[in-house]
C-alpha cells in the first residue's frame, strides 16, 4: 500500500510534471488514488465472507503490481492522463484487498500479546513504505532512460511481498457456513455485538476524537517559509527521511502498546504529538528547528498510527476481522480532515503558532473527553442494579 501510493504521489507526478502537464492535473490524478481508501468499508465483507485471506492478497498483489507496471508503459503525454487515471484507480482498488486481507490475518494468526507490535510494523510499511517507494522510484525515474523500467523494477519489488505467504497458516474465519445467506448473518450479528460492547464503544470514540490525526504534517511544506526553510531541506524532512522517521516511531509505538494499555498508549502518545506541535509553536524561525521540530512530529505521528493499530487490533478480535477493522480505519478518517481543515483556518488568521497550537489544544480536550466517556461507560453499579441484574 505504501510503496504503490509513494509511486503514485512522487514518481508518477515527478515524470508528468517534467513532461509539462499542470499541477492540477496532476494534483487531480493524485486525488484519485485515494479515493478507494476511503469507502473501502463498503466490500470489505467480500474478504471475510469469500475465498480465504491468502487468497485475495495473492490475487490483489498481482493486480497492484501488473497496475504499477502499467503506469510506465502509457506515454507520460496530456494525452495519457484518462488512461492512467483508470489504471491508478484500479491498482488502488486492488491494494483495499491486499490491506484487508493483511488484517484479517493479523487479527487471527498475531498473538495477543504481539498484536501491538504487529500494528506497528503495518502501519511502519504504510508510513514508511510510501517515503522508500516513491523515494525509489524517483531515483529511478532519473536515471533510466524510460518509464517502463522504472514502474517494472517498483512492480516486481511490491509483488515479491507474495513470499511472505509461504510462512503463514490460512485461518478458518469463524463466521463462515454453508448458506452464504448464513455466512452474512453471522457477519452483522459480529459486527454488531463489537461495535455494542464497552470495548467497542471506547475504540470508536477514539476513532472520533481529534487526536494524533498528523493534520499539520499535511501542511509542513504550505508553513516552511515561516521557518525560512530551502526547497531541499522541504523535501528531504517531508519525503523519504520523515517517511523512516515514522516509520520508526511506528515500530516503537508498537513495541510499548504490547507493555501496557493500548488506549492509554494512544492517549500518551497523541499528547506527545501535542507537544511536538507546542514546541515548534514556540521555537525559534529557524531552518534548524524546522527540520528538528518536524522530524520528532513524524516519530510522534508513527507512534500514534502503531497505537491506533494495536487498539483497533485489540477491539475487533477475531470473527469478521476484515470488515471491523475497516469500519473502525473508516471513522478515524473523520477527524483527521476536519482538523486538516480546522488547522488551516487558524493558519489563515493568527498564523503558524495559531495553526500549531490550535491542533495541540484540540488533542488535549479529546484526551480529557475521552477519559470523562471512560469514567461513565465503566462506572460501576450500584448495590440496588447489581441485585436487579441478579434478579
Amino acid at each position: 500500500m505504501g510503496a504503490s501510493l509513494g509511486y503514485v504521489t512522487v514518481t508518477l507526478a515527478y515524470q508528468l510534471s517534467q513532461e509539462g502537464i499542470s499541477i492540477d492535473k496532476i494534483a487531480a490524478l493524485i486525488a484519485v488514488s485515494y479515493l478507494p481508501h476511503i469507502f473501502k468499508f463498503i466490500w470489505a465483507p467480500l474478504i471475510d465472507t469469500t475465498l480465504s485471506f491468502k487468497k485475495w492478497y495473492l490475487i490483489s498483489s498481482i493486480i497492484s503490481s501488473v497496475g504499477i507496471l502499467a503506469l510506465g508503459i502509457l506515454p507520460m503525454k496530456a494525452s495519457s492522463l484518462p488512461g492512467l487515471t483508470i489504471i491508478v484507480f484500479l491498482c488502488q482498488f486492488a491494494i483495499t484487498f491486499l490491506c484487508m486481507a493483511t488484517e484479517g490475518l493479523m487479527a487471527y494468526d498475531v498473538p495477543e500479546d504481539l498484536k501491538g507490535r504487529a500494528g506497528g510494523f503495518l502501519q511502519a510499511g504504510n508510513l514508511g513504505g510510501s517515503g522508500v517507494g516513491g523515494g525509489l522510484g524517483l531515483i529511478l525515474a532519473q536515471r533510466l532512460p524510460a518509464p517502463w523500467m522504472v514502474s517494472t523494477t517498483v512492480g516486481i519489488i511490491c509483488l515479491m511481498c507474495v513470499l511472505a505467504l509461504f510462512y503463514l497458516k490460512d485461518p478458518k474465519i469463524t463466521i463462515r457456513a454453508e448458506k452464504i445467506s448464513s455466512t452474512y448473518k453471522n457477519l452483522f450479528t459480529d459486527v454488531w455485538n463489537t461495535l455494542k460492547s464497552k470495548n467497542g464503544i471506547l475504540a470508536m470514540l477514539l476513532c472520533f476524537l481529534t487526536l494524533g490525526t498528523g493534520a499539520a504534517n499535511n501542511l509542513w511544506s504550505a508553513v516552511a517559509k515561516d521557518w525560512h526553510a530551502s526547497a531541499d531541506v522541504i523535501a528531504v524532512v517531508t519525503g523519504v527521511v520523515g517517511g523512516l522517521l515514522s516509520a520508526l516511531g511506528c515500530m516503537i509505538g508498537g513495541w510499548l502498546c504490547d507493555r501496557m494499555s493500548r488506549r492509554n498508549a494512544y492517549l500518551i502518545f497523541g499528547l506527545i504529538s501535542a507537544a511536538c506541535a507546542s514546541g515548534m509553536a514556540y521555537s525559534p524561525r529557524t531552518e534548524m528547528m524546522f527540520i528538528l521540530w518536524t522530524s520528532a512530529y513524524a516519530v510522534a505521528l508513527g507512534l500514534c498510527y502503531a497505537g491506533f493499530t494495536a487498539f483497533t487490533l485489540e477491539a475487533i478480535g477475531k470473527g469478521a476481522a476484515a470488515t471491523k477493522y475497516n469500519i473502525f480505519a473508516a471513522l478515524s478518517n473523520s477527524p483527521i480532515y476536519l482538523m486538516t481543515y480546522v488547522v488551516g483556518i487558524a493558519y489563515t488568521h493568527g498564523g503558524a503558532r495559531s495553526m500549531l497550537n490550535t491542533e495541540a489544544a484540540f488533542a488535549v480536550g479529546a484526551v480529557v473527553i475521552f477519559l470523562l466517556l471512560q469514567k461513565i461507560i465503566f462506572k460501576p453499579k450500584t448495590k440496588a442494579q447489581n441485585i436487579l441484574s441478579a434478579s
